[in-house]
């Protein structure tokens, strides 16, 4: 298979005045240049393709990226919202034993009674 840019593709003068043999040199280098622009062109339009599948591609991982990182953030922050709800019920009960405490139970409220000398 040849590719473009092979020596096989591209016809010399020689080649091509042996196919077109009533046309002019002039003619003949202007349908050749003709052939070279046009396989330049179908080069740079190849390479054109490529570069915009690989930006296609960057394109689909970033957004890819970006939606774990949103989902992420999202948990994270239903995380850190739980944490602080449980950080604030533990403060809770703790002031709440501390009220407990300061009530007196009934043992100690029998020693309390004993030192003062009921």
């Amino acid at each position: 298979m040849t590719k473009p840019g092979d020596s096989q593709t591209k016809k010399t003068i020689h080649e091509l005045a042996k196919e077109f043999p009533d046309k002019t040199y002039v003619e003949l280098e202007k349908y050749r240049d003709a052939d070279r622009n046009e396989e330049a062109q179908r080069i740079i339009t190849q390479q054109e393709n490529e570069e915009l599948k690989e930006d296609q591609g960057k394109e689909i991982w970033t957004e890819v990226w970006k939606a774990r990182y949103e989902k992420e953030y999202k948990l994270r922050q239903e995380a850190i919202e739980l944490f602080n709800a449980c950080h604030a019920k533990a403060l809770e009960l703790e002031e709440e034993l501390k009220k407990l405490k300061k009530k007196v139970d009934p043992v100690h409220k029998i020693q309390k009674a004993r030192e003062s000398g009921l």
